[in-house]
């Protein structure tokens, strides 16, 4: 009786952040360290510090991260698999929801729509913005980042974009080794470390056997669920690279049109929770609801299987020099793998004449210097979008 009210009460806090929660990762964090760590007092300070520092560390979507990781330190695996829906459910509906309406009634021509492309651009050059002075904030970061760009501008496939972050690791690894930790740590997760390591083992096989398959069979729904599983298994800093990755993955095999791949991703901004829910947009307009919640789920399996497997081991990773460089590496890369994405698929479908620049600048300095919401800067570029149609 206890679990099943924890488990209740896990969903009903969950489900009201997965409703309210705009803004992106770093604001997510903000909402779940106000309701977990002050109001409800699930956790404290350091705890909370600890978990965040680990979603940051994995690849995959951070928010979704830490929310799965308090659902598992209140009430176990199960109850981090509840926090996980009640946070990214309600954004699923709603992206589901818009995917079938735009399939139904066509309306990818719709002046709103290229309203919606352009909000994208300005919503990934703010994160590229902010991302940059926390991930390349010296001369070899930002030199990671330009060869980052170089690499995945002019070489652009899938596996350019894994060799670009495998390449940064390695470089980070060797420049910044001897990087100090000034803030070792120590925690307690309630997972056994057998059962993390089998979470990171299948994490391993899903990631190679599935490519594997794919080639073996031609299946489609197996190229589907490789494609996403690996997308969310490859994002290093964040929901806004899983863009290039998705993009290069499913508008190249004619799954989806570039025009509805970016008008979705304009209209994932408009909603709370997960910048990932945005899977479950692609997959409803490429088969319906049921290819949806497939996409969902491919997406986030990834980052529930490095979250429960990584836990007992965070202390001996987060207090090694050597893997954190590795890590600084990556995440400068990062940098260049969205200012690519930036230019293109983002910038040459959506910016086409100079009153669509005009409209991105205006939606800029809403975001970034009016601090508007971002569901204020979407509806902008709706009624600007369908105002230039008009014209």
């Amino acid at each position: 009786m206890k679990k099943l009210r924890i488990l209740l009460e896990i969903l009903i806090v969950s489900t009201r952040l997965g409703l309210t929660s705009f803004g992106g990762p770093t604001a997510h964090l903000g909402y779940f360290h106000t309701e977990y760590v002050r109001r409800k007092k699930w956790m404290d300070e350091k705890s909370y510090a600890d978990l965040v520092a680990l979603s940051q560390f994995l690849p995959g979507p951070a928010s979704s991260q830490v929310g799965i990781g308090v659902g598992v330190m209140r009430g176990g695996v199960l109850s981090g698999l509840t926090s996980f829906i009640g946070f990214t459910l309600p954004s699923v509906i709603v992206l589901m929801i818009f995917a079938s309406l735009l399939t139904t009634f066509n309306i990818a021509d719709a002046g709103w729509i290229h309203g919606l492309k352009i909000v994208a651009v300005v919503i990934v050059l703010h994160a590229i913005m902010g991302m940059g002075k926390n991930l390349a904030p010296d001369t070899p970061r930002k030199v990671i980042a330009l060869l980052a760009l170089l690499g995945t501008l002019l070489f652009q496939s899938v596996f350019t974009q894994v060799g670009v972050i495998l390449v940064a690791a390695v470089i980070g690894f060797i420049l910044f080794k001897n990087n100090e930790e000034d803030d070792h740590q120590s925690a307690s997760f309630p997972i056994k470390k057998s059962a993390a390591a089998g979470c990171l083992i299948l994490f391993f096989i899903l990631l190679f056997a599935l490519p594997a398959l794919r080639e073996l069979t031609g299946s489609y729904w197996i190229a589907v669920i490789d494609s996403f599983y690996r997308s969310g298994a490859l994002v290093f800093g964040g929901g806004h690279v899983v863009l290039p990755l998705l993009e290069q993955e499913l508008v190249p095999m004619g799954w989806i049109s570039e025009e509805a791949f970016l008008a979705g991703y304009g209209a994932t901004q408009a909603v709370p929770g997960p910048l990932f829910t945005f899977a479950a947009y692609l997959g409803t307009v490429m088969n319906g609801w049921i290819g949806g919640l497939i996409a969902t789920a491919a997406i986030f399996l990834p980052a529930f299987l490095l979250i429960l497997g990584a836990l007992p081991f965070w202390d001996m990773l987060r207090n090694n020099a050597k893997i954190k460089g590795a890590v600084m590496g990556v995440n400068a890369a990062v940098i260049g793998i969205l200012i690519s994405a930036l230019y293109t698929p983002i910038w040459t479908s959506s910016i086409l004449q100079a009153v669509d620049f005009a409209l991105a600048a205006v939606l800029f300095v809403m975001l970034v210097y009016f601090k508007l919401p971002p569901w204020v800067i979407v509806v902008t570029g709706a009624l600007g979008g369908t105002l230039i149609g008009l014209l």
